[in-house]
């Protein structure tokens, strides 16, 4: 399934119409309508109904997540049931304990579009991968288990409750247990052939913090970022949409292989480039 570009992907919680207004009207590239976190047990039929009505109202064409409840709760189901006549971009399925329940969504994905008459295979999947522990140890075998899997994201704070850690941060860095979820799930991205986006920044109001995360994420590898406050988008696309100088290296890159196609290896501007640059260069460009 081809990938949308999308760097900035904002939540929104499944109760709050006010605030789908102003996330549809700001610059985020997607908007997750949330029916996890944010929506208090005993309101989680009234936010389907709610989210419903978000998704059919669309937000200025920009793409449209659901997150859904977890497996373990027994209410994902209804959750799909309730959103996809209404044709979201795609859902996002937290707390993943591995590509089984990847599976078994894309299962109940195909049965829901089926009985809506939506386009079979339509709605994407978006994963958070790292939430619990187990899932860490499953996760490089997402990759062909079904074409809805869009891309792969991590969580921090659910994983710091699993394992038991009393804190996740200090001094605004990650520490070590959850900086190896997010180096792990960079390489099951590379390896599912899916873009990897980073965990929301949970320093509201700390822009040096958020910059530092931006900043690190698009240098290792990550397309993307997630936010839960709208003040975050502006530094996030800022960070994750290529410079002028980005975009002409790769240019030249490309350039000089379509002219030099049997060549592995090849010198530009007084260095030496490859294949490996030469995918890079395609990627900033947004040709694969």
């Amino acid at each position: 399934m081809a990938h949308a570009v999308l760097r900035s992907i904002l939540f929104v919680p499944g109760l709050a119409a006010d605030k789908f207004a102003k996330a549809s009207a700001s610059n985020a590239d997607g908007l997750v309508l949330d029916l996890e976190d944010s929506v208090p047990a005993d309101s989680k039929a009234e936010a389907c109904v709610t989210v419903r009505r978000m998704l059919e109202q669309g937000a200025g064409g920009k793409a449209l997540w659901v997150r859904v409840n977890a497996l373990d709760t027994g209410r994902t189901l209804k959750d799909l049931a309730a959103v996809i006549p209404a044709r979201p971009f795609g859902v996002v399925v937290p707390k993943s304990r591995g590509s089984a329940d990847l599976l078994r969504i894309s299962h109940y994905l195909d049965a829901l579009e089926e009985a809506a008459g939506v386009p079979s295979g339509a709605t994407r999947i978006l994963l958070i991968a790292t939430e619990l522990g187990a899932a860490l140890f499953d996760m490089g075998r997402y990759g062909g288990v079904t074409d809805r899997l869009w891309g792969l994201t991590w969580g921090a704070e659910d994983l710091a409750a699993d394992v038991g850690a009393r804190i996740n941060r200090v001094d605004g860095r990650y520490t070590e247990p959850f900086r190896l979820a997010r180096s792990l799930v960079l390489h099951a991205g590379a390896a599912a052939g899916v873009p990897v986006y980073d965990t929301p920044c949970v320093d509201l109001d700390n822009p040096d913090v958020l910059r530092a995360e931006c900043e690190e994420a698009r240098r290792d590898g990550f397309a993307g970022k997630l936010a839960i406050h709208p003040r975050h988008i502006g530094p996030i696309n800022a960070a994750f949409t290529a410079s002028e100088e980005e975009l002409a290296w790769s240019r030249a890159v490309v350039a000089a292989f379509e002219a030099n196609p049997s060549s592995g290896a090849l010198r530009l501007q007084g260095k030496m480039i490859d294949r490996p640059h030469l995918r890079l260069a395609r990627r900033l460009l947004g040709l694969e």
